[in-house]
């Protein structure tokens, strides 16, 4: 993966424009809706954005990187990875152009946000808003966005005239004006009018599904394959992204989805779903986070080589679910444990590459145990450090623990030999491990043991 610096310099240039004409409405629903999703930040790029293009409407004037960075006070780094959450969750497209001589330049395409409607429905966004407000406030908002349907009485009759009840059709003599728009329009192949395009909602590459997989297990159960239309494969796509669903568990949300007429009715299969996810985790439901190592805090850019670069390799392209497993042998983690990596990674905003570091380090120092109060002493450190790449959480891991052996020898020597022995602790192979030196003997000392002997010949002469 390329760092920031390589996609993008305060030099290059870009320009503003929009798929269709936003609305003052839309402000409102990014702020309320979409800002607790990606944040101030994300809201602030956009708003600055759009304000860059209200002046010409459509397109903006050309600008340097350098000016976004004043405008915001954020530096490229932080832009970077602002503008990949925007394009991420469906408000921005980025198109780039790179000159003979090396010179890049951008376009980004705002994108309006979805109708409150479409947001409210949307099965995935809609689930991750009321994780992250709660009930209460999300009941408030569907309130805001929505107001009572208005509803006739059956007295009232519809009067309203027709079109040709109205108006009445082109005379001869004004032909000649008609011809002469057309040949207007026709010339002015360059315009283009504005108006307003709706933002289709989010939706899961369906790739990332297998459904091959799916499609072996329903023919087993005939399911006949017509059932799963673009439509109900879309949803399947993203109910397995929401839930972290895989195709043998989707294929039993199937089965109880299938209507008399053999079609998947995709609100049962929703609620399948959900009501399974909420069952698993005692009545919660899913946040949106990273799920990999953001791009803009990965450090191996480059084919790894050694061992220590393969490692961090994979704890940046790896999900934390994924690394739990693949240290327990496989074995999938518990609700506690599901529940502990998701607050670490909300509570104390630490990327996914980190939290990874941070799984090692754990269940290898605990005797594989994942206990919350050692993940929040190590996790509330990191964050205020603010620990951001796999490289810096293990070399923080290395420096706290050189920091603890050498505490231990410092307080070996002040308290000599009546120390109890110390334990030794397992550490993750990518440790700098230091070999332990042997303890010398303590010499016992000739006076002591003289003085030894007299108290014990004085001990012997009273008993007698």
């Amino acid at each position: 993966m390329a760092q920031h610096w390589q996609e993008i310099l305060p030099i290059d240039r870009y320009i503003v424009a929009s798929d269709g004409l936003l609305h003052e409405y839309d402000r409102k629903v990014l702020t309320f809706l979409y800002q607790p999703l990606i944040g101030s930040t994300c809201l602030s790029l956009y708003m600055t954005l759009w304000a860059e293009l209200e002046e010409n409407r459509l397109w903006s004037d050309s600008s340097t990187h350098h000016l976004l960075m004043n405008l915001l006070g954020l530096n490229l780094k932080d832009i970077y990875e602002t503008r990949l959450k925007l394009e991420g969750i469906g408000l921005l497209k980025t198109f780039v152009k790179i000159d003979e001589e090396g010179d890049r330049s951008f376009i980004y395409e705002l994108l309006p946000p979805l109708t409150p409607e479409q947001f409210f429905l949307d099965g995935m966004l809609n689930i991750f808003l009321y994780r992250k407000i709660g009930k209460n406030h999300f009941a408030r908002l569907k309130r805001f966005f929505s107001d009572q349907q208005m509803t006739k009485d059956k007295e009232y009759q519809d009067v309203t005239k027709a079109f040709q009840d109205v108006f009445a059709s082109a005379t001869p003599g004004s032909l000649q004006y008609l011809q002469d728009v057309t040949e207007d329009l026709e010339a002015e192949q360059n315009q283009q009018f504005i108006g307003r395009n709706e933002q289709k909602p989010l939706q899961i590459d369906t790739n990332t599904f297998d459904f091959d997989l799916l499609a072996a297990g329903l023919n087993e159960s005939l399911v006949p394959k017509k059932a799963l239309t673009p439509k109900v494969k879309n949803v399947i796509s993203n109910l397995a992204f929401l839930y972290n669903i895989n195709p043998i568990e989707m294929k039993n949300f199937i089965l109880g989805a299938i209507n008399p007429n053999e079609e998947i009715d995709i609100e049962d299969l929703r609620k399948g779903a959900r009501d399974w996810y909420q069952f698993v985790h005692y009545d919660k439901l899913p946040s949106l986070i990273n799920r990999t190592q953001p791009v803009i805090h990965q450090v191996q850019v480059t084919e790894p080589k050694t061992p220590e670069e393969k490692l961090i390799r994979y704890y940046e392209t790896t999900s934390p679910l994924t690394v739990f497993k693949d240290i327990s042998g496989g074995v999938e983690p518990s609700n506690a444990n599901l529940d502990i990596l998701e607050e670490i990674m909300i509570k104390y905003k630490l990327p996914p590459g980190v939290v990874n570091v941070l799984i090692e380090v754990v269940m290898i120092k605990s005797d594989m145990k994942f206990t919350k109060a050692f993940v929040d002493s190590i996790a509330s450190h990191w964050a205020r450090k603010q620990v951001k790449t796999v490289k810096e959480a293990m070399e923080l891991a290395k420096k706290d623990e050189r920091i603890r052996k050498e505490s231990k020898k410092t307080a070996k020597s002040t308290k000599g030999t009546n120390k109890k022995p110390l334990r030794t602790e397992l550490l993750p192979e990518w440790f700098d491990k230091e070999k332990p030196k042997k303890s010398e003997k303590v010499e016992k000392s000739p006076d002591l043991e003289a003085k030894k002997r007299e108290i014990e010949e004085m001990l012997k002469a009273l008993d007698d």
